[in-house]
């Protein structure tokens, strides 16, 4: 299987390093010094390309799935801060197989699955507030992040109706932390997801990547990893 690359920064190189392991031949990579404005994307340059995984920035997004979609090229979107512009790619994107997620880690998607079971049991507390805060290295543009957003609606969607107060932290060199708390008069409890590395990103997007071979729509993590939709 061919790979191509649509950003390639750390997380690019991370994924080129590891696509062997995967059974992906990375046929070339693009990113904002050969990729304005979608410009690298001509017809028959990419030909033989089986998917494209991106982890480029927010305004390559808009521009570059349009573009994969004419050249018939599924792709990963690792990629976030693109989610106002979420209904224009998607209808870009019809023809094509699309994996879009805020998170690629297995154990981030397990612990939406865990968030939303936790609203529904504290959705009931009346004396517990919640709340998620989100660590990332200093470089991450975006804040909240994808994955912190994502857990929010994801205590809403289990029936916490009350609000739950976002925060970040952008400090160093932290691949990303998550935590989900609620706190009462006399305790608190906290759900934490800890990221030691960023391979664990690469691999989610590279399994994702082998997963949406000959598929067709828009699909998330929960789908690659059978988990079915929220």
């Amino acid at each position: 299987m061919r790979l191509l690359l649509l950003g390639y920064g750390r997380m690019g190189r991370l994924v080129e390093s590891l696509a062997p392991q995967y059974g992906f031949e990375v046929a070339g990579w693009l990113d904002d010094t050969n990729n304005q404005d979608g410009a690298g994307l001509q017809a028959g340059r990419w030909s033989g390309v089986d998917v494209a995984i991106d982890f480029s920035t927010a305004a390559a997004v808009v521009t570059d799935v349009p573009a994969l979609a004419r050249l018939g090229i599924n792709v990963v979107i690792g990629t976030t801060g693109w989610q106002a512009h979420e209904a224009d790619v998607r209808r870009a994107a019809a023809g094509i197989g699309v994996v879009a997620a805020p998170n690629f880690s297995t154990g981030v998607v397990l612990f939406e699955a865990l968030a939303e079971y936790a609203g529904r049991l504290l959705g009931a507390q009346d004396d517990f507030g919640a709340w998620v805060h989100e660590a990332h290295h200093a470089k991450k543009v975006d804040a909240p992040s994808g994955t912190a957003l994502m857990l929010k609606t994801a205590l809403a969607r289990g029936g916490y109706a009350r609000p739950i107060d976002l925060s970040s932290t952008r400090a160093g060199s932290i691949p990303g932390t998550h935590t989900v708390g609620f706190d009462g008069p006399s305790e608190t409890i906290t759900l934490t997801h800890t990221a030691r590395d960023r391979a664990t990103f690469a691999r989610g997007a590279l399994q994702a990547a082998r997963w949406v071979q000959g598929r067709r729509g828009w699909f998330t993590m929960r789908d690659v990893l059978g988990l079915g939709h929220a």
